[in-house]
């Protein structure tokens, strides 16, 4: 098992972390960040999204989420799954909701809660299916491994459990 980025471990380990996600398809593409959770040369894709803040709802999270990691403005949609992430010292449960429309330009963003010398996010853009599997599984999320094509991450059930 790879070691997970130190700061990521401190800010967020040890206890329940509910993230919401988003998937933006856009002409046979998805939009994926790279982060750098397992050190700075690991690529990891995974959708955008984080934490949701006490007092916030899971929609208004994703939104600004995504205007901090992507640069785009986006309307959510329906939710399509929960997946629970459980892999010491993280757990993560992670509602994923299907982005409808988006505006703006991409950027690679940035994590307000880590220094300006910590930020993880290396990357964003929009993948097709093929140049994804051209990663290892460790370096995507496990949607993106366990869903076949594109089309199947809409199609994953609606509870995922599991490590």
């Amino acid at each position: 098992m790879q070691a997970i980025n130190a700061d990521i471990g401190t800010i967020y380990g040890g206890s329940v972390r509910v993230r919401a996600c988003g998937i933006c398809v856009h002409e046979g593409r998805i939009l994926l960040v790279n982060q750098a959770l397992y050190g700075s040369d690991e690529a990891f894709w995974s959708p955008p999204g984080g934490g949701v803040y006490f007092g916030e709802t899971a929609e208004h999270a994703l939104a600004r989420e995504f205007r901090e990691e992507t640069g785009l403005d986006v309307t959510v949609g329906r939710l399509l799954f929960v997946n629970e992430h459980i892999a010491a010292p993280l757990h993560a449960v992670e509602l994923f909701f299907e982005i409808n429309s988006f505006e703006g330009s991409v950027v690679s963003g940035f994590d307000p809660e880590l220094a300006a010398d910590g930020q993880i996010i290396r990357e964003v853009r929009f993948l097709d299916w093929e140049e994804i599997q051209r990663y290892q599984p460790g370096q995507r999320h496990r949607i993106l491994n366990i869903a076949g094509s594109l089309a199947g991450i809409f199609e994953l059930n609606k509870y995922i459990s599991g490590n």
